[in-house]
């Protein structure tokens, strides 16, 4: 149901591998759980900020109600990134929460909020169902990554074959995504899966072709993890120190 419980079960030992937000990752290990970063998934964040249709700007929030993942969720940050970016102080709206990007367009729909942060299909159903779109994730935090992989390190030592291997599949499965001559499987795939109607699916495609979030390797080294960790330590979100060695350990992930 949300990154933080994904988190809770990596480190418990019922999951190997889990994505999440790098900041729910990044939480969990200077806490003391024993978790290691992995690599990259979504380099650029594909969220988007729909607002009701009598809201025309982040002004035009002051005082009114924004639904966003959670207290401590990245959703928050990339929100309030933007809002700064338009004027909007931190405190001049109020929040409330709700983890998944459906239930938000839920309540954005239902008019029970006055704005919120979606991630594709949802933003396009908010454009076709007249939302304001105020502004995108990726406008200012290109270069803060969104999600990432992370293991539990007792099972990369004991299994670092299956790491390798994971990373292998994973690499494949992006650049079957970049390749033109894939396009058609690839809509189909996500049709399948997803059941959504065939212009979600046709726009959705076209929205990550466009952002290209994703790398081969997702390198932590090289995917400014280190911005995410200084934000957190910035904001007190962390209390260790913020080196990026305290979360990802180069000897457990294959060259």
């Amino acid at each position: 149901p949300s990154s933080a419980a994904g988190m809770q079960q990596l480190t418990a030992g019922s999951l190997q591998l889990s994505s999440s937000g790098l900041v729910d990752a990044i939480r969990a290990i200077d806490k003391g759980a024993a978790i290691k970063l992995l690599h990259i998934e979504i380099a650029t964040s594909p969220y988007e900020i729909y607002a009701k249709p009598g809201v025309r700007s982040f002004a035009d929030l002051k005082g009114k109600i924004v639904m966003i993942g959670g207290a401590k969720d990245i959703t928050r940050i990339y929100f309030e990134e933007l809002a700064a970016a338009n004027g909007l102080k931190p405190g001049e709206n109020d929040y409330v929460y709700v983890g998944a990007t459906a239930a938000r367009f839920a309540a954005l729909s239902s008019g029970s909020i006055d704005a919120t942060i979606l991630f594709p299909p949802f933003n396009f159903q908010a454009s076709a169902a007249g939302f304001t779109r105020l502004a995108g994730s990726a406008d200012v935090a290109s270069a803060f990554p969104f999600s990432g992989y992370s293991m539990n390190v007792a099972w990369a030592k004991a299994k670092p074959g299956a790491v390798a291997g994971f990373m292998k599949a994973y690499a494949r499965g992006v650049d079957f995504f970049y390749d033109d001559r894939n396009a058609e499987e690839a809509r189909k795939i996500f049709a399948d899966i997803s059941k959504a109607p065939a212009k979600d699916v046709a726009d959705t495609y076209a929205f990550f072709r466009k952002l290209k979030p994703w790398t081969a390797r997702g390198e932590i080294e090289k995917g400014n993890v280190q911005t995410v960790i200084d934000y957190l330590k910035k904001d007190g979100e962390i209390d260790g120190a913020p080196d990026l060695a305290r979360f990802f350990d180069a000897a457990l992930v294959p060259k």
